[in-house]
């Protein structure tokens, strides 16, 4: 799930929407996720390193340099966020934020906003690790496992 999404015409996805449009994304999306109640709980309170790093994934994820695995090693993604309940609810609260902060992002439309938008709609399926009904159990697998 972290290799770089296939190349259209006119080169990789990245390339495209470009690192200052890729970067305002990230920015408003964690903006969203900031003041979303089912997702500022699994986050920490400031998310500038958070940005960071998903700055770095999406960028080499997109077709661009690989700088999450240069600055952080190899992404595995899942094995990140196990210890965060991901429920088939927070996932679609992620990809909301994610549709909302693209919208609100005019430098990344059309084609681009639609390949970027499916490519990250997989992320967060596959990042779902826990039925709905179990999401009290946020938090306990964090202190069982220490993953970043």
């Amino acid at each position: 799930m972290t290799a770089p999404i296939q190349l259209s015409a006119g080169g990789s996805l990245y390339e495209r929407i470009g690192p200052e449009a890729l970067a305002a994304l990230v920015t408003r999306f964690y903006a969203l996720v900031a003041q979303d109640p089912d997702l500022s709980p699994i986050f920490p309170a400031d998310l500038t390193l958070t940005a960071q790093k998903q700055l770095a994934f999406l960028t080499g994820f997109l077709g661009g340099p690989p700088l999450y695995h240069q600055n952080y090693g190899p992404p595995r993604l899942r094995a990140r966020h196990l210890p965060h309940a991901i429920t088939p609810t927070r996932g679609r609260a992620w990809l909301s934020c994610m549709e909302n902060a693209l919208q609100d992002t005019p430098q990344i439309g059309g084609a681009e906003a639609q390949e970027l938008h499916a490519a990250l709609a997989r992320v967060a399926a596959h990042m779902v690790n826990t039925p709905d009904d179990d999401a009290t159990l946020d938090g306990k697998v964090g202190q069982l496992l220490s993953i970043d």
